[in-house]
């Protein structure tokens, strides 16, 4: 039986995971996933780990109104609130897209600029501003809050041990920032998937996910591992024409919620 054996969001696009025993879905993925992010100051360019590696340790917790709690070695824990109908929209880029979004205040503002060290800005993006995913994959009207490019990812727990095993040692789920991870299936098998169901809540995968420098990443440490592992290996035995692909990208179809054991059922 296939069981999803593990959930995690991400409040604070590329900062730390959290891991949930249960959880509710809208129209967005997991409730509070990746409705977070951190822009350049001047630009409004999106910042990641992949060029700002200490967001690696990084803590951002959802709260309940949809705010959020930002802590870091060597600086003071900050809650921020949801901001207000009238806040600042700053305009931001994020990949190809330019938005214009909450921004949220500066206080907020001071906090990231000093952990990130150069002049940064925290915003939120509410339902009603939401992006459509990537083009080409999935129906014109499903969309994505601040998520690369799709609501969702999923990971097999096998894809992962057959790459820990090529790889040469165990590699942490982490690395490749999954929401779902599903065990008892076939390393891959999710390659093949294209409806499934978890509870009551139905998903289509979309698309393989083409993976990149962060997960050469230790989510503990921040560190890059000087043998462009496991990125390298994946280069060798899961390249396609968009890249080294590891997990696939879901849509929700309806809300429900989630909990860690629940059966997943292969529709098509």
């Amino acid at each position: 039986m296939l069981r999803l054996s593990a959930l995690y969001r991400y409040p604070l696009k590329s900062a730390k995971a959290e891991a949930l025993q249960q959880i509710g879905l809208d129209k967005l993925g997991l409730d509070g996933d990746r409705r977070w992010m951190l822009v350049d100051e001047a630009s409004g360019r999106f910042l990641t780990q992949r060029t700002v590696g200490q967001m690696s340790q990084l803590s951002a917790l959802w709260n309940a109104d949809g705010g959020l709690t930002l802590n870091a070695p060597g600086h003071s824990t900050i809650n921020i609130g949801l901001p207000t109908a009238d806040a600042e929209l700053r305009g931001i880029t994020i990949f190809k897209d330019t938005l214009r979004v909450p921004d949220a205040g500066d206080e907020a503002g001071a906090w990231v600029s000093e952990f990130i060290g150069k002049p940064t800005r925290l915003v939120q993006i509410p339902l009603d501003r939401a992006r459509t995913t990537q083009s080409g994959y999935g129906r014109d009207d499903d969309q994505v809050a601040f998520a690369d490019g799709f609501p969702l990812l999923l990971i097999g727990q096998a894809s992962l041990q057959d790459l820990s095993s090529k790889v040469g040692r165990p590699l942490e789920m982490l690395r490749f920032r999954p929401n779902l991870v599903i065990e008892g299936s076939d390393a891959f098998a999710e390659d093949g998937w294209k409806r499934i169901r978890i509870g009551d809540v139905e998903f289509r995968v979309v698309k393989p996910c083409s993976r990149c420098i962060l997960t050469t990443i230790d989510p503990q440490t921040g560190e890059r591992s000087t043998d462009r592992e496991p990125l390298a290996t994946l280069q060798k035995y899961r390249a396609q024409a968009d890249g080294a692909m590891f997990g696939q990208n879901l849509v929700n179809d309806g809300n429900g919620r989630l909990e860690v054991g629940m059966q997943v059922t292969i529709l098509e």
